[in-house]
């Protein structure tokens, strides 16, 4: 049947020919954007995860922005503690330059005062950007990545930046709580006086078939069997004198004033025992205890940064004030910087670890100031941090006591400079790292989203060329469904 009112030829070629120009329209948009997903209305499910990944990739791109300007940061404060370590190991040299009596201290110490100074201005300047990392104590924390959960949860990760202070501040002194029991005085006073021990020969009328050896320090005095003469008391005087022949240093030895039998052995050694050991006779102790009286620190209490703790050395006090991951070592190096940079006459100070894994300050009165001086240790929290080059300024080495001290201490921050630059060294290494990683991400999320909405530019191509044939057809297949009702004429003729 045919109708003039109703062609359905002409309506599928039509709707053939619509679907063929939508096809070729996308195919269009496809080649002109480069993307197969450009909007949420052709495929929402992958525009919304390209639309995530491209907000992550935005967000690591001012990661990475971050990442180089805390590695840029971290790198000045390098350079400013490498720097820092190369000038204190040029004031080494000058220190043990000093160590002769020979020289001209007052210039030595003349170029000592000016490579301080220029430590401090390395110090002063070491910023980026306005942030010094080499002075304060308070760690810096540089963005480094955004982790996305399985629930979408974003959370950001840092990389913790700790500072190194290389100033030469001495801090404050805090008002806390009491950290007495962290801090044990061996004295309460320090005196010139060296301890003692003794060995006493015991009761013989005849000493002559006695043999008796007696070992001081390491050196041993020996009496064969017929050496001895006289009672024990003979005996005793005999070895006395012997001993105090030997010349050892600080070591001497008389009869004791009660019991003429007994040998008092006192030793004035200022940071050293020294042993003692009888044969034939007596000994009353294994050795005889260094002159110094000692501050002996904690083995188990932890060091908390603005702990300060305090010496009285005579009628004055030392104060050192903890940093951050400090010891009671460094404590007591601190503590020994302050004493020394007073410049007591006839004392000196040492640090060592006794065999109980304790940090001990040693403190020695050799007598040529006041030959009695109070002394005493405690402990308070809540103060304000001393720098890490704390006693720097006090070195002085134009007498003998002063290059002897300024040798110990300059060690001490010779390592602390080195330490900070290691730790700097390290996190460059790190945020260093973390930025490589962060470009390689952003490209794979890039190159993930590219594979997620990207056009493939040859389909498309060859597609659209076909797309064209098929329009042309499908016009023409219109055209001649729109003839179909002209024929119908032919019958009214």
């Amino acid at each position: 049947m045919s109708s003039i009112l109703t062609n359905n030829s002409a309506m599928v070629a039509l709707q053939t020919l619509k679907g063929i120009n939508d096809n070729l329209k996308q195919t269009q948009a496809e080649i002109s954007t480069g993307k197969t997903v450009g909007s949420a209305k052709d495929n929402a499910a992958v525009w919304a995860i390209s639309k995530v990944m491209e907000a992550d990739v935005n967000g690591f791109k001012a990661i990475s922005d971050s990442l180089s300007l805390g590695e840029s940061t971290v790198a000045v404060a390098r350079q400013a503690s490498e720097t820092v370590t190369d000038l204190l190991t040029e004031i080494k040299g000058k220190v043990v330059a000093a160590q002769q009596s020979n020289v001209d201290r007052e210039k030595i110490q003349t170029d000592i005062s000016a490579l301080r100074d220029q430590i401090n201005s390395v110090v002063g300047a070491a910023q980026f950007n306005g942030l010094n990392l080499v002075k304060g104590t308070e760690g810096v924390e540089i963005l480094s990545s955004l982790d996305r959960g399985n629930d979408g949860t974003v959370t950001a990760s840092n990389i913790n930046v700790a500072r190194q202070d290389l100033t030469t501040s001495a801090g404050t002194y805090g008002s806390g709580t009491s950290l007495n029991a962290n801090a044990t005085a061996s004295a309460a006073t320090v005196t010139d006086t060296g301890n003692m021990a003794n060995v006493t020969i015991a009761t013989d009328a005849d000493m002559t078939d006695n043999a008796v050896s007696v070992t001081i320090a390491g050196t041993t005095l020996s009496f064969a069997a017929g050496d001895l003469t006289g009672d024990q008391d003979a005996a005793a005087t005999t070895i006395s004198g012997a001993i105090n022949a030997l010349g050892l240093k600080g070591i001497s030895a008389a009869i004791d004033g009660t019991n003429a039998n007994q040998i008092n052995i006192s030793s004035a050694r200022s940071f050293e025992a020294v042993s003692l050991a009888a044969t034939g006779a007596t000994a009353s102790a294994t050795s005889i205890a260094e002159r110094a009286e000692n501050v002996t620190f904690s083995a188990s209490a932890k060091v908390n940064e603005g702990d300060g703790y305090k010496v009285t050395v005579g009628s004055d006090s030392y104060e050192y004030i903890a940093g951050k991951n400090e010891s009671f070592s460094d404590v007591a190096k601190g503590l020994k910087a302050a004493i020394d940079a007073a410049g007591l006459t006839g004392v000196s100070t040492t640090v060592t670890t006794n065999n109980s894994g304790q940090a001990v300050l040693k403190v020695d009165n050799d007598g040529t100031g006041s030959a009695s001086m109070s002394f005493s240790a405690v402990g308070v929290s809540g103060g304000k941090a001393s720098g890490g080059l704390f006693g720097l300024d006090n070195i002085d080495v134009t007498t003998n006591a002063g290059a002897s001290d300024a040798l110990d201490n300059i060690e001490t921050l010779i390592s602390n400079s080195i330490d900070a630059a290691a730790a700097f060294g390290s996190s460059e290494g790190r945020i260093a790292t973390q930025n490589d990683f962060i470009t390689k991400l952003t490209d794979s999320l890039k190159s993930g989203i590219g594979t997620l909405v990207d056009a493939d530019m040859e389909a498309a191509s060859a597609r659209l060329q076909a797309l064209q044939v098929q329009q042309q057809l499908g016009t023409q297949a219109l055209s001649i469904a729109n003839q179909a009702p002209q024929s119908i004429l032919a019958l009214f003729r």
